[in-house]
């Protein structure tokens, strides 16, 4: 079955509202083993939403819309469906009473535009909404069907696995598929396409690789019979292949495992940040119930800050400056006596766009101090895409993946995973 997604908005169009619904259907369609073809941004406009439906549905078999089924003037999509059809819109007295009736519950009074959203397509199907006011709509047009869903996040996502995938499934007869995604941190996408190759070549295997800021996620999808039992061992050849570079599987994050190595072992660990200005310890509380094994961090910005509040030498950033694998160490040292944790975790280096005491953008050091020694690695500088304020951005959140994925292995007692010879080979490459 091939579908085409066609999300509707301004607000979409114009780039103030990041298009996360179209993201969010693509991985959805793609894990029940649904080809999205295409996927169109279209403004409130009815003429350009109707040609745009046509359009897909003369390549598709469905198209799913998200948006423009709201009560204001510019929610347009019910309104094209129904010009599309060549059918008038009918207000449903079965979808007014509910509408009414979920205004009173919540002690409202109902607007009369709100009524828009009982008006349909004559003809058209519901699609119960359970978590919202605006049903979806099912349209049967020439070319195919059309899902017209809310553009609310939660809404939509509702709507979609209660009542559009197990559609889908029924009408398209998908076959088996069976999905696992894997996250890697510190090798490059070359070298982890390169590792798994073998992989690649196995019939009804497919990987997709997805590549963030000094991680790559690997989706493994495997179809056709026995897919289930199939996945098992396909996961665990690319393991194998990927070593100890693997941290984690679906949403395990990195610092998911780091929180919950650290637990385990009863342990603390505290952050010393300098280029990165909070982002570590921000990443370090994303998780509820992080404060049990997160003990509090410093920004240490300035020079004098690290001497003075961790107690680095001042000897050593005089004939050093601040960015230097033993100031990182000594700042992971100073944060854990500081704070009384188990493990200090420190980073410093250059984030751009100017080198600091010639030392050039990208140079990174993060250092691990433990209980019984203290462990630095020291980058090889880190890429940097391009001059400004981006470059800064990629080389901050880079910093915080290297970090955690330092303390990681200290925990595990593993290497601290310097980078391999593919991997400086493809850095070389790029600069």
């Amino acid at each position: 079955m091939r579908v085409e997604l066609l999300t509707v908005g301004d607000e979409l169009l114009l780039g103030d509202t990041v298009n996360g619904n179209a993201a969010w259907l693509g991985r959805r369609l793609a894990d029940h083993g649904v080809e999205v073809t295409r996927s169109v941004v279209v403004g409130d406009d009815l003429e350009v939403i109707v040609a745009a439906v046509e359009a897909a549905l003369g390549r598709a078999d469905a198209v799913i819309t998200t948006g423009g089924l709201g009560p204001t003037s510019d929610d347009l999509t019910r309104d094209a469906l129904a010009a599309a059809a060549g059918v008038p819109l009918v207000r449903d007295p079965e979808l007014e009473a509910r509408l009414r009736a979920r205004t009173a519950r919540a002690g409202r009074e109902l607007r009369p535009m709100a009524l828009r959203m009982a008006d349909v397509p004559k003809g058209a199907g519901l699609l119960a909404n359970s978590a919202g006011s605006a049903p979806g709509l099912r349209v049967e047009l020439p070319g195919g069907v059309v899902y017209a869903l809310p553009g609310v996040p939660f809404e939509m996502h509702t709507i979609m696995d209660e009542v559009v995938l197990p559609e889908l499934a029924r009408t398209a007869g998908l076959p088996a598929v069976a999905r696992r995604t894997l996250r890697t941190a510190r090798l490059w996408e070359s070298v982890v396409a390169t590792r798994l190759a073998e992989v690649e070549a196995m019939d009804g295997v497919r990987l997709a690789y997805l590549p963030g800021p000094a991680e790559v996620r690997i989706r493994i999808t495997v179809a056709g019979p026995d897919a289930a039992g199939r996945l098992a061992g396909v996961e665990a050849r690319v393991r194998d292949l990927l070593g100890d570079a693997v941290y984690g599987a679906e949403d395990e994050t990195l610092d998911r495992v780091v929180h919950r190595l650290l637990a385990e072992r009863g342990a603390t660990v505290a952050a010393a940040e300098s280029l990165t200005g909070g982002l570590l310890g921000a990443e370090l509380t994303e998780m509820p119930g992080s404060s049990a094994t997160f003990a509090g961090g410093m920004v240490t910005y300035a020079t004098e800050a690290k001497h003075r509040l961790l107690g680095v030498p001042a000897e050593l950033l005089a004939a050093h400056g601040a960015v230097h694998p033993d100031v990182a160490a000594a700042m992971a040292a100073g944060v854990r006596d500081a704070l009384g944790a188990t493990y200090g975790l420190a980073v410093t280096g250059v984030a751009g766009p100017e080198p600091q005491d010639g030392r050039p953008v990208g140079t990174v050091y993060a250092a691990v101090a433990g209980p019984g020694d203290s462990r630095t690695v020291a980058g090889p500088r880190l890429p940097v895409p391009g001059p400004g304020r981006e470059t800064r951005g990629v080389i901050r959140r880079m910093t915080v993946v290297h970090a955690l994925e330092l303390l990681r292995r200290v925990l595990l007692g593993l290497d601290a995973g310097e980078e391999s010879e593919e991997a400086q080979a493809d850095r070389e490459d790029r600069d």
